[in-house]
């Protein structure tokens, strides 16, 4: 019989109330998203949110390679190129469960620390993100490299990201740029680091607290506790810290390819810019657009709003070429050569651009509208 796709399990605290584990279970696919994991999930948050005896939740991956690779896209791949009304009614289920998944998160009344060692990208990061309390490891190394595939920074990222410091956000959703725990930090992705070797007497320790009835009490006594390790343990040096001046006005630009011109005069002789560059002029001329326009068009909105216009926004996208063909060549094939449509930033037209940003349903059907 084959184990579960994402485990639980409760231990007893001191004083008689619980703390609750949840763990993605899919160690050989990096702990990758897929619906059953996603209702799993949703399900049993919901479960022990109701529940008075559990004080706190623990988000984790198995193994230490990830905690969450991101969604399963082979799985949507086969589901692009079937391109059939039932493959179509699947992918917006999953999406839809996922993105209903990380705002109850976001929402979530009890605190819930996420363990974010190993990979934290894409999905991952929409899970890690919406946790009261987000903790990173030398070993973490976390982003948002849609572009890469032909897509863009989705699960909520719309809404994070305008909001990291300065344009920061702008430039890791352009360039896909990976981050170690002390960019996490200083971004404001993650609220602590503790080494990974650690983690086993942190979770004593969280069955050492008293906790109380009170949510509001038990998210103190949990930030109370990782206080500590501030003192103990210097996370690694942020190269994104470091260069946050020059990110700044490599993003103060009006158009993608502006910015695009920007990063290619400042990135000579500076590795960490030069990846940046490569990631960007590799990925999809598409998804460069459409990740400067969702910057920009979903900074104002609610939490509820923009998972309401990533919904649409990344349905469009699954009905148009690149996605499928940056999957295929980064993860099927694996020729790492996809076959952009189109092929540069001069050709994404400004109508073409706003074909994503249409809405596939008429505003009394939305999938969020009664939330």
């Amino acid at each position: 019989m084959a184990e579960p796709v994402v485990l639980f399990e409760t231990r007893a605290a001191r004083g008689g109330r619980q703390v609750a584990f949840a763990t993605l279970n899919a160690e050989r696919a990096l702990n990758a998203l897929s619906l059953e994991m996603v209702d799993r999930l949703s399900a049993q948050l919901a479960s022990w949110r109701d529940d008075p005896d559990v004080a706190c939740i623990v988000l984790e991956g198995a193994g230490e390679r990830a905690f969450c690779a991101g969604g399963d896209v082979v799985a949507l791949y086969r589901g692009m190129v079937r391109d059939d009304a039932e493959a179509h009614a699947a992918i917006e289920r999953f999406f839809t469960h996922e993105y209903t998944l990380d705002y109850r998160i976001h929402t979530y009344p009890k605190p819930i620390l996420c363990w974010g060692h190993g990979i934290v990208m894409g999905g991952g990061l929409g899970l890690m993100i919406g946790c009261s309390h987000r903790l990173v490891t030398e070993g973490s190394r976390v982003a948002m490299p849609e572009i890469s595939i032909g897509l863009y920074p989705d699960v909520g990222a719309s809404w994070f990201l305008p909001r990291l410091p300065g344009r920061t956000g702008l430039y890791l959703g352009l360039t896909g740029t990976h981050m170690n725990a002390g960019d996490a930090l200083f971004a404001g992705i993650a609220d602590g680091f503790v080494p990974s070797a650690e983690k086993p007497a942190l979770y004593r320790a969280l069955l050492d607290i008293e906790w109380r009835e009170s949510p509001r009490e038990n998210r103190r006594l949990l930030s109370r506790l990782l206080r500590g390790y501030r003192s103990r343990h210097a996370p690694p040096e942020s190269p994104l810290r470091a260069h946050f001046d020059v990110v700044n006005d490599v993003t103060d630009y009006d158009t993608a390819e502006e910015i695009l011109e920007a990063l290619e005069a400042r990135a000579p002789g500076d590795p960490w810019l030069e990846r940046g560059l490569e990631n960007l002029k590799r990925g999809s001329p598409t998804s460069a657009k459409l990740i400067f326009e969702a910057y920009h068009r979903a900074r104002h909105l609610s939490l509820k709003e923009v998972f309401a216009f990533e919904l649409g926004l990344t349905l469009q996208i699954t009905r148009h070429p690149d996605l499928r063909e940056g999957i295929r060549a980064r993860l099927i094939d694996k020729d790492n050569r996809p076959r952009w449509s189109p092929p540069t930033l001069a050709e994404v037209s400004e109508a073409y651009v706003e074909e994503h940003f249409a809405s596939p349903w008429p505003p009394d059907q939305h999938p969020f509208r009664n939330w």
